[in-house]
């Protein structure tokens, strides 16, 4: 007999989620985080559709005794400081969600963990997930171990990849496929006291624009801290070896926005300078029959339009509601996740394009809107997570006209042969 109903691997905000939803519906699931939390991890701001995901899980009231930075707006600052007009939420959108907040990952994963353990998953922190247990192909269970402890072994009819950009399941297995133009380096690092604007913009996601297709976000957290990074080419940022220190590179960058020189020079650098890689990937396949990938352990998209949390919420949703679903008719092969993988996929090539189109140095949004004046309410829609069933193809197709935009890629769904 299966120990759990359900194993999730990971515990940041999609394995948190696909294993509150299950518990809720009654399931047995076990939980296994590698780390102890809470843990630093990036990825502080939330698009304004994270608040129907957070409202499942029954936590916008704890969002706001928490009192994280409220964020109304997104704008786009150009290299000479100039300002967009801001993307106002609530100017589009009649409902609470239209204020979302700027959030420290360290207490939002803890306070999502600790969500999940209240309503009755059993949360192992600080244990590794070391193998797939399998009954030939299909995934069985987990070899896992706590600490210095010996490995264990646990079974379920189904196990939820929830590893991150570890992708657990993706690297034993070969299944990463890398986007083939969004392969960007990232350095971020934390400011205390830099200048905030004022207002309905006190706690807006700025982009701020770098040459050659680099950017800057700067992200309002509390009391008085913000988050200050960079994306942009490998051979961009690592110019002529002038130098690979990310503080020394962090300074020259500063100089090539004038809106971003303006906030950061009246704040002070703290902590330390994080380096990673921002390419863009997406598993060969969303399932295997026993397992399927959620999160970012399924795919990862740049990060430039706050899409990470959003994605991961959303398709815990989703990987919850289709478990749950193989769970009660007794099948959780591969087959059963196909709709799941169908859905996920088709969202995030809704913002793939967007994301792509940001990178095309003969776009700009301004241009977009000022030939389509009447698309900027689709936009807005992408840019606050409003894609469930929604047909985009007309804002695609003038997108198209301004920009070089992606083929939808091929792979992410269910095996063929299911």
């Amino acid at each position: 007999m299966p120990d759990y109903d359900a194993i999730i691997i990971g515990g940041g905000p999609a394995g948190t989620t696909s294993a509150t939803l299950l518990a809720e519906k009654g399931h047995k699931v076990l939980l296994l985080e590698k780390t102890k939390f809470p843990r630093y991890h990036v990825g502080e701001s939330l698009m304004p559709f994270c608040y129907f995901s957070l409202e499942r899980l029954g936590v916008v009231e704890k969002m706001d005794e928490i009192g994280y930075q409220q964020k109304k707006s997104v704008q786009f600052a150009t290299t000479d400081g100039k300002i967009s007009a801001p993307f106002y939420f609530f100017q589009h959108f009649d409902h609470p969600a239209a204020t979302t907040w700027q959030v420290e990952r360290e207490n939002f994963d803890l306070m999502l963990l600790d969500n999940a353990r209240a309503k009755g998953v059993e949360v192992r922190e600080n244990t590794t997930a070391l193998d797939f247990l399998k009954d030939d192909d299909r995934v069985i269970g987990v070899k896992a171990r706590t600490g210095d402890e010996d490995a264990f072994k646990v079974h379920a009819p189904i196990t939820l990849d929830c590893t991150g950009r570890d992708a657990l399941f993706q690297r034993k297995h070969g299944w990463r496929k890398r986007d083939p133009m969004l392969n960007k380096i990232s350095i971020w690092t934390l400011f205390k006291d830099a200048k905030r604007d004022p207002g309905l913009d006190e706690g807006a996601t700025t982009i701020a624009y770098l040459p050659e297709g680099g950017w800057f976000w700067n992200i309002p957290l509390r009391n008085g801290i913000v988050s200050s990074g960079i994306v942009a080419e490998r051979d961009y940022l690592y110019k002529d070896g002038e130098t690979r220190d990310p503080a020394e590179i962090y300074a020259r960058e500063i100089e090539n926005n004038a809106w971003i020189k303006d906030h950061l020079d009246p704040g002070e650098q703290f902590g330390e300078y994080w380096i990673a890689g921002e390419y863009s990937y997406r598993a060969e396949h969303c399932a295997t029959d026993g397992l399927v990938l959620v999160g970012d352990a399924f795919a990862f998209l740049d990060p430039v339009f706050s899409s990470g949390v959003f994605l991961a919420l959303k398709s815990g949703e989703m990987a919850a509601d289709a478990t749950h679903a193989a769970l009660e008719k007794g099948d959780t092969s591969a087959a059963s996740f196909a709709q799941y993988g169908e859905d996920l996929c088709g969202h995030i090539e809704t913002m793939r394009k967007i994301v792509y189109a940001f990178y095309d140095k003969d776009f700009s949004f301004a241009k977009l809107i000022r030939q389509n004046p009447e698309l900027r309410p689709k936009l807005t829609d992408v840019l606050i997570g409003n894609i469930d069933g929604k047909d985009y193809s007309d804002l695609a197709a003038a997108m198209e006209k301004l920009a070089s935009l992606p083929e939808p890629l091929t792979y992410g769904r269910v095996p063929e042969t299911v």
